[in-house]
């Protein structure tokens, strides 16, 4: 089966919330678009996660987690993010978040033009 959660609206419409809900019953997330200026709060039975970057199906041990073509990854933005969840017992690896050779990646000297 493949669902598909998308918005329309600016704001916090609760993507990050029902793609929580949902991935317990996937083996993937991916995550399509957007960079670290987007983001989203997730409460569940784990505790409350701030996420920017990653897909929140990275709160499920058995998920596995893309950050997909048109996303933009600032990498000293998603290292922070890594042990942020890290320090609150998500185990993050190789084996479950993938980053596709699509993806856009922020650079320093981006940022400082």
């Amino acid at each position: 089966m493949l669902t598909s959660i998308t918005g329309i609206n600016w704001g916090d419409e609760g993507k990050g919330r029902m793609v929580d809900l949902l991935s317990q019953n996937y083996d993937i997330v991916a995550r399509y678009q957007g960079g670290d200026n987007a983001g989203h709060t997730v409460k569940n039975e784990r505790g409350k996660f701030v996420l920017n970057l990653i897909p929140s199906g990275i709160l499920r041990p058995d998920v596995v987690c893309v950050m997909g073509g048109g996303m933009v990854i600032d990498p000293e933005h998603l290292e922070k993010e890594i042990a942020s969840l890290t320090e609150k017992g998500v185990e993050i690896s190789p084996k479950n978040l993938k980053i596709s050779d699509r993806a856009t990646i922020t650079m320093p000297f981006h940022v400082a033009q």
